[in-house]
């Protein structure tokens, strides 16, 4: 029984402690396009499907699609994203970019949800043992106070976790930032953007 206890605690902790998850970083220099269009000598290549574990799941509960673009400018003349460069979707539709810090908001972790693991704070350990003596046979108990350690440690190491990846996350959106980023002749910019989807639709380039 004692060996069936710290069997279940030790599955309880590992289950517990894979809550928070890290950031995987996206690098969209280094990623391998796979779809790709041009509109007056502006290429843009594309990808989607960038975010992993509960970015992801995010992602998909927020209905929101994280996009790596490469803008490729072929053409004579400097263009910006956001004003010169717009995107649609196959049918002509816009597609409504959104701003990375909305997007941030929308797709982080909350370090503070891990809070509710203090509510382990109170659970005991116990343990019986038997002894024999002159006076026939005893059993003891005995309780350890283990959830004042386990329930302040799985919810602040979850939450160090949580902003640690938070702001590597944060950090990324930042560095490729696009949004009104100029291109000139023959320059190659990158970028990640938010756009308000639910569906992985191709994405075109328009060049106003």
């Amino acid at each position: 029984m004692k060996i069936l206890n710290i069997t279940l605690l030790l599955l309880s902790i590992i289950s517990l402690t894979s809550c928070a998850s890290g950031y995987k970083t996206i690098q969209p220099k280094i990623i391998n396009y796979l779809s790709n269009n041009a509109d007056n000598g502006i290429k843009m290549e594309y990808k989607y499907d960038l975010l992993y574990k509960k970015y992801a799941k995010k992602e998909v509960k927020k209905g929101i699609k994280l996009v790596a673009v490469k803008i490729t400018n072929e053409s004579d003349k400097e263009v910006m994203f956001g004003k010169d460069i717009k995107l649609t979707y196959e049918n002509g539709a816009d597609v409504q970019i959104l701003e990375n810090e909305k997007v941030f908001k929308t797709l982080k972790q909350s370090p503070a949800s891990y809070l509710f693991y203090l509510l382990l704070s109170p659970v005991n350990f116990y343990t019986t043992t038997s002894s024999s003596s002159s006076n026939g046979y005893q059993e003891s108990t005995s309780s350890f106070p283990i959830g004042l350690i386990l329930g302040p440690g799985l919810a602040g190491g979850n939450m160090i976790a949580a902003s640690s990846a938070n702001a590597n996350f944060k950090s990324e959106l930042l560095i490729y930032n696009i949004n009104g980023v100029v291109i000139n002749p023959g320059e190659t910019k990158y970028g990640l953007i938010g756009i308000d989807s639910n569906s992985y639709d191709a994405l075109k380039i328009k060049v106003e």
